[in-house]
């Protein structure tokens, strides 16, 4: 039967179907074409550079693996990915450590909501000023004539400056822990909050010690926060190249700061051959805590 054999009553009803079937598929269309337009073709378009020549003046469109067997055996290429996922290792630790601390304090030690609330924004304050600015602020605090060499030497502990505390690999992670760490407390934060505190209360009712409760009840319940936070954290420092620069003084290098220097070179094709590396190892290492960690539960 057409439409045109249709009382209004009937063709009411179905366009109610019609629409109910193409809502969803409204819905979702601006975030979609902002998804591809901004995250999928972007990724595409370095697929694509990461096959085509370098002369040494311009880039040549040509389908070549020159680029990948360029990055994957060169010995600097492989020393910068080793010492990228070293401050990789080093600032998850650190981050997981003291993030987790100031989660917990704030979840089990702060009973009044409204002060786990001011407390947990004023971790946002360093996100108030710029990376490099913040990056920057460590220079007369950690340099050759800084508070700390200054405080140190006045007090007869050393007899010269340390000069691994600023332009080395120490800077570095120093200067991202400080950058990241927030990215690890929310997450866990928030894990914590969850869990019901009934559970805990039923633990020590049944004799169990703080630690018991800690390693039985806390921390598996709390492992999809810490698993969130890795991702950031795995995510952020990878592609590093600010924080290597300032810090580092050129005394260290990663795969960001690598890149970034292909890139000041006029190296395009080489540098998007990297950039797709270091995102398949970046998803390897995802996939890897996703496989570990159900997260679901905390999305």
């Amino acid at each position: 039967m057409t439409d045109s054999y249709l009382d209004p009553t009937e063709r009411s009803l179905s366009g109610q179907k019609i629409w109910k079937v193409l809502a969803p598929y409204l819905l979702v269309t601006p975030q979609t074409l902002v998804f591809l337009a901004f995250l999928i073709f972007p990724i595409v378009m370095i697929v694509v550079v990461s096959f085509w020549q370098f002369n040494g003046f311009a880039m040549v469109p040509a389908f070549s693996v020159e680029n990948y067997v360029t990055a994957l055996t060169s010995v600097v290429t492989l020393r910068t990915f080793l010492n990228t996922f070293k401050f990789v290792i080093l600032v998850w630790f650190f981050t997981l450590v003291i993030g987790y601390l100031v989660a917990y304090f704030l979840a089990f030690h702060i009973h009044n909501l409204r002060w786990q609330v001011i407390l947990f924004l004023l971790c946002t304050v360093p996100f108030w000023t710029s990376n490099i600015i913040r990056n920057i602020s460590w220079i007369p605090v950690l340099g050759k004539e800084g508070l700390v060499n200054s405080f140190l030497m006045q007090a007869g502990i050393i007899q010269q400056p340390l000069e691994f505390l600023l332009f080395s690999d120490f800077a570095v992670v120093l200067g991202m822990v400080h950058l990241f760490t927030f990215f690890m407390i929310a997450p866990i934060f928030n894990s914590l909050m969850r869990i019901d505190r009934n559970l805990i209360i039923a633990a020590s009712d049944m004799g169990a010690s703080g630690f018991q409760i800690f390693k039985e009840v806390v921390l598996p319940l709390s492992a999809p926060g810490i698993a969130i936070g890795s991702i950031f954290i795995v995510t952020l420092v990878m592609g590093e190249f600010v924080t290597v620069r300032l810090m580092g003084g050129g005394q260290t290098a990663s795969v960001g700061k690598l890149i970034q220097t292909q890139i000041g070179s006029v190296q395009y094709p080489l540098a998007a051959a990297n950039a797709v590396i270091l995102l398949l190892v970046t998803l390897v290492v995802v996939m890897g805590i996703l496989r570990v960690v159900d997260i679901r539960k905390e999305l």
